[in-house]
This record gives C-alpha cells, sequence and structure tokens, in this order.
C-alpha cells in the first residue's frame, strides 16, 4: 500500500511538472550554417500514393555519419497550409539546426521526413490555398501518411518500426494534422507535436477520447504557441483538456511569439532534443 502511495505521489509529481516546464529560447546561432563541423544530407523522395492515385514527393534528412548498417528513428515533420514539401527546408532550416545539434552532442541521431500535407493530384501551394479541395486534402494526407508514406519509408531506409521510434509535429494546419493523426493513431506514434496548431485541431474530447490509454502510451505530447497568436486558444483548450484529465504533456507559450518561424524553429529546436 505504501508502494502505490508513493507512486501514485511521484507520479503527480511529474504530471504537475510536464504541465509548467519552462524552455529558455534557443540559443543565438542555432539556425545558422557553421561549416567547420559534419553535415547531414538532404534529398528528394518520390513515392507512389494509392490515397491520391499519384506519385508524390517529400524531403527526407539523414544525420551526419549517416550508415546503411544501423537502424535509426523517425520524425515526420509537417508544414502549414500555405507550404510544401520544401517549406521547413526553405524557411525553417530543419538541416542547419540539426546538424548543429549533432556537433553540440545535443541530439540522438534520426531519419527526419518533411512530407508534402496537401493529399491531392495538385499538390502545389498555388491559388486560393483555403479552396474547400485544398483544405479537404489535409485531412486526406493522414490515410496517404500512414497507408503510402511511412510504408515507402520503412522499406526504403533503415529504420526502426515500432511506434516507440516514430515521431511527429508540425506547425499551424501541420501541427493541426499532427495532433490528429499522432494522438488518433497511438498504435503508429509515440512522440507527438503541435506547434501553433490551427484550426483544423480536433476538439480534445475527440483528440484523447480515453486519457488513461494516451498516458500509457505517449513519450511525449509537445503543445507550444505564441503569446500574440491568434490561434492560441486551440493550443490552450487542447493543453486544458489534458491537465484536467492528467495526461502528462508540455505546454508551452512562447513570450511575444507570433505566428510566424522564429516561434517554430525555436519549437524544433527544443522538441526534437526530447525526443527518442
Amino acid at each position: 500500500m505504501k508502494q502505490v502511495v508513493l507512486f501514485s505521489f511521484f507520479f503527480l509529481l511529474f504530471s504537475l511538472a510536464a504541465y509548467s516546464q519552462d524552455f529558455n529560447q534557443a540559443p543565438q546561432g542555432f539556425d545558422l550554417v557553421r561549416s567547420d563541423i559534419p553535415h547531414g544530407k538532404i534529398d528528394t523522395i518520390v513515392y507512389a500514393s494509392e490515397t491520391v492515385g499519384t506519385n508524390r514527393k517529400a524531403l527526407v534528412y539523414t544525420p551526419p555519419g549517416f550508415s546503411e548498417n544501423k537502424k535509426y528513428p523517425v520524425l515526420y515533420l509537417l508544414h502549414g497550409i500555405g507550404g510544401d514539401e520544401k517549406e521547413w527546408f526553405n524557411n525553417g532550416v530543419p538541416h542547419v539546426i540539426f546538424d548543429n545539434l549533432y556537433a553540440d552532442g545535443k541530439l540522438k541521431p534520426m531519419i527526419v521526413v518533411l512530407p508534402n500535407g496537401r493529399a491531392m493530384e495538385d499538390d502545389r501551394a498555388t491559388g486560393n490555398i483555403m479552396a474547400p479541395d485544398k483544405v479537404q486534402a489535409f485531412a486526406t494526407f493522414g490515410q496517404d501518411l500512414l497507408e503510402d508514406l511511412i510504408p515507402f519509408v520503412d522499406k526504403t531506409y533503415p529504420v526502426k518500426q515500432d511506434r516507440e521510434y516514430r515521431a511527429i509535429a508540425g506547425l499551424s494546419m501541420g501541427g493541426g494534422q499532427s495532433l490528429n493523426f499522432g494522438l488518433g493513431n497511438l498504435d503508429k506514434f509515440a512522440w507527438v507535436g503541435g506547434f501553433s496548431s490551427a484550426p483544423n485541431t480536433k476538439a480534445p474530447e475527440t483528440l484523447v477520447p480515453d486519457p488513461e490509454k494516451a498516458k500509457q502510451q505517449l513519450k511525449l505530447l509537445w503543445i507550444s504557441c505564441g503569446d500574440q497568436d491568434g490561434l492560441i486558444r486551440f493550443s490552450e483548450r487542447t493543453s486544458e483538456y489534458l491537465k484536467a484529465n492528467e495526461v502528462p504533456h508540455i505546454y508551452r507559450v512562447i513570450p511575444d511569439g507570433y505566428h510566424d518561424f522564429k516561434v517554430w524553429k525555436d519549437d524544433l529546436y527544443h522538441y526534437v532534443q526530447l525526443l527518442f
């Protein structure tokens, strides 16, 4: 009985800490290219999507020292409504952030997949990006991700295929996708992050209908938003529900933070150091 009480006490302490963790701003230069360190590699892959009925593209980052003889965990990193598979690469420089973290010994080796989250035949970010068919395509990507992209990556790269070694995160529309697909498929993902998640984020009761199951299966649930972001309510309501149901998670509100890559790069810097 005494052991049960002690376990409950420490679990409560862990849960409270998870709600209130604070992270300093990423250090100056964290996103700048350093010429004197090893660099990872960015490749474009093409995979057959039965969901869409066409071939689709994604970017894949492999870490410095990548070897086909090793097995790696995988992070799927999703973009926003106005972007495509190159949005993170062009504006968030994840390859630079990762290279620097590896050089500083702060990151476990992983493969990073940057897909196009607009699952439709013409998946370019052109024209009216708010058109109903283009918005719907972001929801359709859930099927494309689970049934087409992940199996392709699992067959093509030396990856660890258990859920404990698969993470998902994204910004804005991609943040909503990450919460929807990650929390909706805990048999596939143990690490989930939503950065400034958009209105496509499902209601908390739908995201986590079984809090006890989420407690057992999640390794990390990260929710964050800038305090000046007009979309912050979607992150707040999710965190409030999780806290009320004692589901451990990190909820980070970034001071003077807006809906931009300054926030998202900082989030990525902190989030990835907690993975795997």
